[in-house]
């Protein structure tokens, strides 16, 4: 029984985090699941089928909050789901170690740039509600749906970050899109994973706890997600995608780095983290100041031009 309460409190945290900056439900439940003792084969196999259930109730409080742009969904999701069955039904054995490095190096690229720019910045407004044509989205979701199936987890973290950088569509209808179109990818690589290797060591107990935390916090990270300034936001994000990829990086063969030499980095880049988040808030509350008195000024005359024929 505790081990089945520490799961559901596994699948709550690890919605929170992926329904509030779009990615990391597969790395957080997973590390979550082997920290309390989970065995790594089982961990996978069902994180993947939960999240069919968690992707299903985050897309829906994001759609309530209306945090999707279906459009997006569409374009990135069926070709995400093609990769996504190709990669777990042809591909679960093929190892993705020497492949992990790149796509943390690309990622780790798109993080930093994210970080610096929404910090320093803020979010781009010269292009958004422009289309975010197929030809973007298809390979995008082809992409990260192989990456998804075949690493583990990356649906988020591809997706994410590259809409992000496009600077077409606003981080809280990113994450929303993401989050809702995940569902295909879920499907369709479980369906891959059943065919290609079958249900054997999956305890669908341990699915139903982690599936009741994650419908716990869909519509709370949902919530959270609209209510979040999108330039804070994006500094989150940002921050999670550079401190992912360290960690990829650090402990790859290409590295192999000691435990004192990663924390090290760890510790630095949290540092960082902190004071761009911190930067990020105190420009939002600042922009945030500078615009009231502005919109107060103008609605004074119009008010009192309301005003001067009733009392007439």
């Amino acid at each position: 029984m505790r081990k089945l309460v520490l799961l559901a409190l596994v699948g709550l945290g690890a919605q929170l985090v992926d329904g509030s900056l779009g990615m990391a439900y597969g790395v957080t439940s997973t590390t979550l699941l082997l920290a309390i003792g989970t065995n790594p084969a089982a961990a996978s196999a069902t994180v993947h089928l939960a999240e069919i259930g968690t992707t299903l109730a985050s897309g829906a409080s994001h759609w309530k909050f209306g945090n999707v742009d279906w459009g997006v969904v569409a374009k990135i999701g069926v070709p995400g789901s093609v990769g996504a069955f190709a990669g777990a039904t042809f591909l679960s054995g093929l190892s993705t170690e020497a492949a992990g490095p790149v796509m943390a190096i690309i990622l780790l690229t798109l993080g930093t740039y994210i970080l610096v720019r929404f910090t320093l910045r803020g979010i781009r407004t010269d292009r958004l509600g422009s289309p975010l044509r197929k030809r973007f989205l298809g390979p995008l979701g082809l992409v990260a749906g192989f990456v998804d199936s075949t690493g583990g987890g990356g649906w988020g973290p591809v997706g994410t970050p590259a809409i992000l950088a496009s600077g077409r569509l606003e981080p809280r209808k990113t994450i929303g899109s993401i989050d809702t179109s995940e569902f295909l990818i879920a499907v369709s690589a479980s369906i891959g994973f059943i065919i290609g290797i079958g249900s054997e060591g999956v305890n669908f107990t341990w699915v139903a706890a982690l599936l009741i935390g994650g419908l716990i916090a869909a519509p709370i990270a949902a919530w959270l997600v609209r209510h979040i300034p999108p330039r804070v936001l994006g500094s989150a994000v940002g921050g999670v995608i550079i401190l992912t990829n360290t960690r990829t990086l650090l402990r790859s063969d290409w590295i192999d780095a000691s435990d004192g030499v990663r924390w090290i980095f760890y510790v630095f880049i949290y540092a960082i983290w902190a004071a761009a988040l911190t930067y990020s808030i105190r420009r939002h509350l600042a922009e945030r100041v500078t615009e009231s008195p502005e919109d107060e000024g103008g609605s004074t005359p119009d008010a009192g031009k309301a005003a001067a024929p009733t009392a007439t």
